[in-house]
């Protein structure tokens, strides 16, 4: 059965959604009660924070990446054992790709799929009537979504929140509460986002200080009583795994798999075994397939130009069984890697690319790809769909189709050319894998 759920979203980023929803989290399962996250589109950060918030796994829901077997098979995850699923949106409610109707990734889709009214967040500095106007206009831009009530968020003054109020009353929508603009409820940041859980410190103090808050600006009853149970998710299958015994690169340099693949591979059958590369530490040579996930290698790389166990340990397992890098791991796995100061770090050298992060351009948006050969992602021809999200450049040419690990378009179908790199048991590329469909044939 499908457990209510509310998804937290706003008209655009930088809004507050991740500050509201972890205050709610936490301080709804300080009350008891099993809640469950959830993050709209392609963030590999943020389920972490959710994780951190309520004590249980959160997981992306992404309409345009996942085809709907698989969204619902994710969104069955999300809701096992829930009393409630908190939903956090990404960038603006209705924003996303210009794609069929319910799939084009926007916060709105998910929250239409499943039923989920809309708990607003809205940023009011530097506005005041004017703020019910924009709330309005999200209530009525789809007809099948319910906005349930606005979150005020940055109020300068009760003057000022009751100025917002009339403006809201006017057009009837209700206030669930109000944050006051506060520095200290800021999250440390870094250039993909939130610095990592793993990383934030003092998170538990942070948390439990969101959650005081929750409980004296938001009225947390009636945001309960907004919650609505939905459709059911009829479960699909999971991503299956490229092996039975996975060695995952797992630390503050290596973190960005997403829940839903690791939930797939352990329903398959199979063991996932951490290790950590800044501890010097190699992949476990029991195991038959090597990952090495994103993350922030850029950050790390002098450390890891001098792990000479992970680097020859690496190479040996390279010899034998299948390696792949995703973003950073990629990065890794290349040849050289240049810091933010400009100065190289040999890497692993198992794949013919140098890469930079002295050199920076933002690399974002959704990735549609083909595969050029046969390898642990599957069969030539198998379609993946993913994302890109990084600032590191390459200093080496795009590779030929011979050594290329794919053919890639954007989410409209632009023609992006070859993509990554393949050599031996080795594959790479800056593309995030969300999900896999068998090769189409031809019409």
């Amino acid at each position: 059965m499908s457990a209510p759920g509310l998804l937290v979203a706003a008209p655009r980023s930088s809004s507050g959604k991740t500050t509201v929803t972890l205050a709610l989290m936490r301080a709804l399962a300080r009350r008891g009660l099993a809640v469950r996250g959830a993050k709209c589109g392609p963030d590999y950060i943020d389920p972490a924070f959710h994780r951190a918030a309520t004590g249980h796994p959160s997981f992306n829901l992404d309409s345009f990446a996942m085809a709907p077997p698989l969204l619902d098979a994710v969104a069955a995850l999300a809701a096992a054992r829930a009393d409630l699923v908190v939903a956090e949106g990404s960038m603006g409610l209705f924003d996303g790709v210009r794609a069929a109707a319910n799939r084009t990734g926007a916060n709105a889709d998910i929250a239409v799929r499943y039923g989920w009214p809309v708990v607003l967040v809205l940023d009011v500095s530097g506005a005041a009537q004017s703020a019910a106007a924009v709330a309005l206009g999200c209530a009525r831009y789809d007809p099948a979504l319910t906005v349930a009530g606005v979150v005020l968020n940055k109020v300068a003054s009760p003057r000022h929140r009751r100025l917002v109020e009339a403006g809201l009353e006017r057009v009837g929508i209700p206030v669930l509460g109000a944050l006051a603009r506060d520095a200290g409820l800021v999250l440390p940041e870094r250039h993909l986002g939130l610095v990592q859980a793993q990383e934030t410190a003092d998170l538990e103090a942070r948390l439990d200080r969101l959650a005081d808050l929750a409980e004296a600006g938001l009225d947390l009853d009636a945001i309960l009583a907004c919650a609505a149970r939905g459709r059911t998710p009829v479960p699909g299958a999971l991503p299956p795994p490229p092996g039975q015994r996975i060695a995952v690169a797992t630390d503050a340099a290596f973190s960005f798999l997403y829940p839903h693949q690791a939930a797939g591979w352990r329903a398959g059958g199979a063991e996932i075994v951490p290790f950590s590369p800044l501890a010097d530490e190699a992949p476990p040579a029991d195991c038959d397939v090597c990952w090495l996930p994103g993350g922030y290698p850029e950050l790390h790389a002098g450390r890891l130009a001098a792990a000479g166990r992970f680097m020859g340990g690496l190479r040996r397992f390279a010899e034998t069984r299948p390696v792949h890098g995703e973003c950073g791991g990629y990065m890794v796995l290349g040849e050289r890697l240049e810091d933010a100061e400009g100065v190289g770090h040999p890497m692993a050298g198992l794949l013919p690319v140098a890469t930079s992060y002295h050199r920076r351009r933002l690399h974002l948006g959704y990735r549609v790809a083909a595969l050029v050969a046969d390898g642990v992602l599957g069969p030539a021809g198998t379609r993946l769909t993913g994302h890109e999200f990084h600032y590191a450049g390459e200093l080496t040419p795009p590779p030929a189709e011979g050594e290329a690990l794919a053919r890639v378009r954007d989410a409209e179908g632009s023609d992006l050319g070859f993509a990554g790199h393949r050599r031996g048991h080795v594959t790479g590329s800056f593309f995030h894998l969300i999900a896999a469909e068998p090769a189409r044939e031809p019409a």
